[in-house]
């Protein structure tokens, strides 16, 4: 039982627990709404069951290529053999089940309908039939709404503003750019394993590039926000200095392209102080 437990908490991404699950409870407190039943149970869905639902999926479909992946076994993507992989489906479906229901019941036909879309892209991102991620740019945008899509949750719920909407764009922006920075130093094994990406199709070195063209428009979005904004933005442009040393990187040392990845996930909890920091003067009228 223990060994199956800590398949499970490594198939979920623990690292990325709060990537999911801030989204939608900042988006739902600033908003307007209360501590409620809706929100500690949502943050609860986006911190874990959705994640191991969303990774879960990605590492049974993934299994053939993650083995020719190096950096795959560890925070970054567990590689599990087979005679596990049935339990991780069922216990991403049955983990996930109850708080759905439940914010279904909770929530309004709108809010039904966005949460029913943002499960579809979780599985149709990995799954077989359907597998966005192999279709370049789709896979960038799809990603993009598995963290996107928890702050459009929150919206649908409590309801959002012309600046919400703005943000909304910026994450989404945010989104893609990490998805398609993150595909360049797979570039290698994706390719040996056949699998199309927006990295193995539009290469390395123009990846990078879009990936800074769309942190610099996720920047300068949240930078249209007002003054208060400006420290989110200039913590954003942390992410723009971190590909620069890339900008020429080529198809066959892509795997360089890691201690960027690397950097990155560090950078998303000095951004995330950043925010928290922002919406709480935001919050507390200061």
């Amino acid at each position: 039982m223990k060994e199956k437990i800590n398949v499970l908490f490594m198939t979920s991404r623990p690292l990325s627990w709060v990537n999911t699950a801030y989204p939608f409870a900042a988006g739902y407190v600033v908003m307007g709404g209360a501590i409620d039943a809706r929100l500690i149970i949502g943050t609860l869905f986006f911190l874990i069951p959705y994640n191991l639902l969303m990774y879960g999926i990605n590492d049974v479909c993934d299994y053939e290529s993650d083995m020719r992946n190096p950096r795959k076994g560890g925070v970054e993507g567990a590689v599990t053999p087979r005679k596990y992989h049935r339990l991780i489906v069922w216990s991403a479906v049955l983990s996930c089940l109850p708080f759905v229901l439940a914010l279904v019941l909770l929530g309004n036909w709108q809010s039904a309908l966005v949460l029913a879309v943002v499960l579809f892209f979780v599985v149709a991102y990995s799954a077989k039939g359907l597998r966005s991620k192999e279709v370049p740019l789709l896979d960038s945008v799809t990603s993009s709404l598995h963290f996107v899509g928890p702050l459009l949750y929150a919206y649908s719920l409590v309801g959002t503003t012309q600046a919400g909407w703005l943000v909304a764009v910026a994450f989404f922006c945010w989104g893609m750019a990490s998805q398609a920075f993150g595909a360049v130093q797979d570039i290698v094994p994706d390719r040996e394993a056949k699998i199309r990406s927006i990295a193995t199709v539009f290469g390395a070195r123009s990846t990078v590039w879009l990936a800074i063209l769309l942190y610099v428009a996720a920047v300068g979005l949240v930078a249209c926000l007002g003054v208060a904004a400006w420290p989110v933005a200039s913590a954003g442009s942390l992410y723009i200095i971190n590909l620069l040393p890339f900008v020429r990187i080529r198809d066959e040392r892509s795997a360089e392209a890691r201690a960027g990845w690397r950097r990155f996930l560090w950078l998303n909890y000095v951004a995330g102080a950043v925010v928290t920091v922002t919406l709480l003067m935001k919050v507390w009228g200061v």
